[in-house]
């Protein structure tokens, strides 16, 4: 069967065919920001200072003579604040994982994609370098101006000005993050006298290059194609989800007018068309044209539109923070059963994580059975089973430790030494035996407890099961 197309239905795909290609296009041109001034602009300032402040800083923190925050790969120890963690406390690090996905589960929910537009890293680094590019270029037609006109000595030292602002910003980031995992301080120094290591080196320029590379020039191309938060978003979204939309009961039908036209005789609508909120938005989207996974929330369009409403003497709100109940003319439920799913699962999730570390105790002991031989008699008429003992001190001073063992009447424990002295953050390995009278044995494999106590500390104490393997005469 042959498929006859009429000419409707080839102009209807030559539409799709040109609709296409302009959003192509589109996506692919450069979008100029305008600055925009107002309450959301300022938490947002707010929290670019916040939080690129904390990480600048926070390496440079001293604590009891050591760096504050330091996660130190070579020596295995990870420094916060007063607490040192081992890779043995893995388990931390996936409680924080799932404590992290569930707060952004959670937040989403309830207000939509705030952290994209308020504390994603790509949000507060564009933020920082628009903020430099505004300060060297200019304003958003002064850019759009400069970047039209032909080469000439005063663009390309402009230009050069930024890129050179740019990428020693960039730089200076990415000594920051080493920083977390190598001292901040010999960091720094060996870095101004050329004399960090090859690895150091490369991890400085890698991640500043991806600084420079995602928010000097991909900038929103980040968070339309290549983070996948933007995708499956909307499986969190609900009527009940606080979005920036505009209120077209209000704002329809659209028109310029001069501000002393009536509006309600002329049958428009509170919006001018002035096109601000398109111009301030960092994605280069139309917040008119409902809800779009390439808004990141960050509520820019929301302060022009309200500057524009007061120039015309027009109630505030045309575009705001809502819910698509409250569109529709309905009312808002925050607590509905995602939202307390949620909500429980993540103070659950943040008690338990508090408890585990509170009662975790900085050493470790590993039982290894030798399991060459199941059991052997001694010349005193012993059953012995012999063990590896891995004992690890994950405190910050060294301890001298104890063993003892029991489980089985008159177990006798034979090791080289009375008190073991483990360093801090050493694995020290101690072969013992343990023997007990066959009289004494009821079954094949035995329940046994070694039991570590460190001298002198009755708090640090650690308790390890075994099985104890031999025959039987009952």
């Amino acid at each position: 069967m042959v498929e006859i197309k009429t000419s409707e239905s080839k102009a209807s795909e030559d539409k799709k065919d040109a609709d296409a290609e302009r959003l192509i296009s589109a996506k692919l041109k450069k979008i100029y920001p305008r600055e925009v001034h107002g309450l959301f602009a300022a938490f947002r300032t707010a929290g670019v200072a916040i939080l690129l402040g904390l990480y600048y800083i926070v390496p440079w923190l001293q604590l009891d003579g050591r760096q504050a925050v330091l996660f130190d790969l070579p020596e295995r120890k990870f420094y916060i604040l007063n607490m040192v963690f081992w890779p043995q406390d893995f388990i931390y690090l996936t409680l924080f994982l799932i404590i992290a996905a569930l707060g952004l589960f959670f937040v989403t929910t309830l207000a939509g994609r705030v952290w994209c537009g308020y504390a994603c890293p790509q949000t507060v680094w564009t933020e920082a370098f628009l903020w430099i590019e505004r300060k060297v270029e200019g304003s958003r037609q002064q850019q759009m101006k400069l970047d039209k006109a032909a080469s000439s000595f005063r663009k390309i030292r402009i230009k050069a000005t930024k890129h050179f602002i740019w990428i020693s910003f960039s730089i200076y980031t990415g000594v920051t993050f080493v920083g977390y995992f190598s001292p901040m301080r010999e960091l720094a120094f060996n870095f101004i006298t050329f004399n960090n290591g090859p690895t150091e080196t490369f991890w400085i320029f890698f991640y500043g290059l991806a600084t420079y590379g995602n928010a000097g020039w991909l900038r929103e191309q980040v968070c339309l194609h290549m983070c996948p938060y933007a995708r499956f978003q909307s499986v969190m979204f609900d009527q009940d989800t606080m979005m920036v939309a505009f209120d077209e009961s209000r704002g329809l039908p659209k028109g310029p007018r001069k501000k002393t036209l009536d509006k309600s005789a002329a049958g428009l609508g509170d919006c001018i068309d002035c096109t601000i909120c398109v111009q301030v938005c960092p994605t280069g989207i139309d917040i008119r044209d409902g809800l779009q996974y390439e808004c990141i929330g960050c509520a820019a369009c929301i302060d022009a539109c309200d500057d524009v409403m007061d120039k015309m003497g027009y109630d505030r709100g045309l575009i705001r923070y809502s819910t698509e109940n409250i569109l529709m003319g309905g009312h808002t439920h925050i607590m509905r059963p995602r939202m307390v799913v949620y909500g429980l699962i993540l103070i659950a999730s943040i008690a338990g994580a508090f408890y585990s570390i509170s009662q975790r105790l900085p050493i470790g002991m590993d039982v290894i059975r030798d399991r060459n031989s199941l059991y052997r008699e001694t010349t005193e008429g012993l059953i012995e089973n012999v063990y590896i003992i891995k004992l690890l001190n994950m405190d910050k001073q060294d301890h001298y430790y104890t063993l003892s063992v029991e489980g089985i009447p008159d177990l006798i424990l034979k090791k080289d030494t009375a008190e073991v002295v483990v360093k801090s953050g050493e694995v020290v390995e101690l072969p013992v035996r343990v023997q007990v009278d066959a009289y004494n044995l009821k079954q094949r494999s035995n329940e046994i407890l070694f039991t570590l106590n460190a001298v002198g500390f009755d708090d640090l104490m650690v308790v390890e099961e075994a099985r104890f393997l031999g025959p039987t005469f009952r």
